[in-house]
């Protein structure tokens, strides 16, 4: 190549690097966190995946921490900006001073099965023996606590509740019989790997199901007055990709596969149309939901003026719904 030939092309690729560096450059950088791998929080791992929050001009950096008792800790401690948070920890935190808001929610009930050894034919026979969730506080406690409630057993005095990790780590708990039953999300069942086993209970039997905010993307509140059209395009990256849930299938069970580490086709089958029926198109937060979960974090600090509206700022999915984005993505 020719002395002007070379300066040309390495003239070129300067232009080509330095643009790409403005393009890196305009993105704006945040770091969001997700607290479980299971069908309903596919979502925020398939925007990454699928470069959806680039898409929207975010350079994203999504971080794994178990439990969304963990995650709303990172939240209030500025260690990541909006994580994946239930209403139930939302609460609790709030009512013990955090000054937190969830923005939206994509999944609002929770969609678990009460699975316990064959030998478990009553509730009684539940007396004296455990039940594994991940983490007090959590999305699983909170089942369980409603499970047991319902079967007319007192929580920790009839049933000791044991924390034994995620999905698969309670599944696993279960093989091994530390413990005799555990909530478990869509699709988990099938991961018992042949231990024998029934479904005492079903969220899905309860006569008026259950309310309650479970995939809430959920930050503090001066994060979201101070960093709003982030927000925005962080929710616009979220709802595509619940369209893309939704819509593609065996793309989304690829991507579910990858994350929870399993190529067990009638788990992921399972896990994926258990959630594909409940996610929102429209993903305001269930306000019964949250009042439900309100009241009970204030029954464990009387005096508190917690309130609803307090937790819950729905304005950037109403605004994103009167523009037509929500819309538009649902009509491709």
């Amino acid at each position: 190549m020719d002395g002007p030939r070379r300066w040309e092309m390495i003239i070129l690729i300067a232009c080509i690097a330095l643009g790409l560096g403005w393009q890196n450059a305009g993105a704006q950088q945040v770091s969001l966190a997700f607290s479980s791998v299971d069908s309903p929080n596919a979502n925020w791992y398939i925007a990454k995946e699928r470069q959806l929050f680039k898409k929207h001009g975010l350079d994203v950096e999504l971080i794994y921490i178990p439990s969304s008792t963990t995650t709303i800790s990172a939240v209030v401690a500025g260690s990541v900006a909006v994580g994946n948070i239930s209403g139930g920890a939302t609460a609790n935190a709030a009512v013990g001073g955090a000054n937190v808001v969830a923005v939206g929610c994509f999944i609002n009930t929770l969609p678990y099965d009460l699975v316990v050894h064959e030998s478990i034919r009553s509730a009684q026979q539940l007396k004296g023996k455990a039940i594994g969730i991940s983490r007090v506080g959590s999305s699983s406690d909170v089942a369980a606590r409603v499970f047991l409630k319902e079967l007319k057993l007192e929580p920790d005095k009839d049933v000791a509740i044991l924390q034994v990790g995620g999905s698969t780590e309670r599944a696993a708990a279960f093989r091994t019989g530390r413990i005799i039953a555990f909530p478990a999300p869509p699709g988990v069942i099938h991961l018992t790997h042949g231990m024998p086993h029934r479904i005492l209970a079903s969220m899905a039997d309860f006569p008026k199901g259950f309310p309650f905010p479970y995939v809430c993307p959920t930050a503090s509140k001066s994060f979201v007055k101070s960093q709003r059209d982030t927000m925005k395009r962080i929710l616009m990256a979220l709802i595509e990709a619940t369209h893309f849930y939704k819509t593609r299938k065996e793309e989304a069970k690829k991507v579910m596969a990858k994350y929870t580490r399993h190529s067990n086709e009638a788990f992921l089958e399972a896990a994926y149309m258990s959630s594909a029926k409940l996610f929102e198109q429209v993903p305001l937060v269930n306000r019964e939901g949250m009042d439900v979960q309100v009241k009970d974090a204030v029954s464990r600090k009387p005096g508190s003026p917690l309130k609803v509206d307090d937790l819950i700022d729905d304005s950037l999915v109403l605004e994103l719904e009167k523009e037509g984005f929500i819309g538009r993505i649902y009509k491709q």
